[in-house]
């Protein structure tokens, strides 16, 4: 979550005018928001190790996932009053929407299938944009557009601020759930000990993480905004 907010806080600078820098296409940046989306991901299959380790029931899961579900489409409403040509039709919330529910059926899938999944995962967007582009190139227009671009079988990445499809990402989430049963199979159990002393207010963001990523942008912004105008 620090380093989301430290990675938005530059793109805000550079959207404003005050830092020049190339998020699109510097892999200093771009390699940033892999990490950081990859790690937020698998945190996310940890959770449901957890959630189905303590057998959380289906009505918990339900109402969680329609915040996130309602997350979604605030997102979406707000990013097209700022980048209408561009905004999130299908980001991190958006996915972790359609991932749960996968996560959540799959929870007691054995672990050598999870990690096999996850690999498969991984591995079908490229066989996605081998078979696409070549053999049947007749079919990428219609994975292309934004009807099926969430599935990320694309030959080309949609125009848009965020863009999280579900592959290959839900092998993060696969590999995180695999990981998670493993981490609490273990004598130390380190997902369920207590937190450290300095790691408390970091935990303190793990448990509103929704409500954190949902309002630290429109701060970052109005923040900005307001600097800007009283320079200016």
């Amino acid at each position: 979550m620090v380093w989301m907010t430290a990675f938005h806080l530059g793109f805000d600078l550079a959207h404003f005018g005050w830092w020049r820098q190339d998020f699109l296409h510097d892999p200093f940046w771009t390699w940033q928001r892999t990490a950081i989306v990859s790690l937020f991901l698998l945190c996310v299959g940890l959770g449901q190790a957890l959630a189905w380790r303590q057998g959380v029931p289906l009505t918990r899961f339900a109402r969680r996932w329609a915040q996130i579900a309602g997350g979604a489409l605030l997102v979406s409403a707000g990013s097209y009053l700022m980048f209408p040509r561009s905004f999130i039709h299908f980001g991190v919330l958006h996915g972790v929407a359609v991932m749960l529910l996968v996560a959540r059926a799959t929870a007691d899938w054995r672990a050598w299938r999870l990690w096999l999944a996850g690999a498969l995962a991984l591995a079908l967007p490229w066989l996605a944009g081998w078979t696409l582009g070549g053999p049947l190139a007749e079919l990428a227009p219609a994975f292309n557009g934004r009807a099926l671009n969430w599935l990320g079988l694309v030959t080309r990445k949609p125009f848009t601020e965020d863009y999280v499809p579900l592959f290959p990402w839900l092998g993060v989430v696969w590999w995180g759930l695999a990981l998670g049963r493993w981490l609490l199979q273990r004598p130390s159990r380190p997902l369920a000990g207590p937190v450290a002393g300095f790691a408390v207010p970091l935990a303190w963001l793990g448990r509103h993480s929704l409500s954190y990523y949902l309002l630290h942008q429109p701060v970052l912004i109005g923040a900005l905004v307001l600097v800007t105008w009283l320079v200016r």
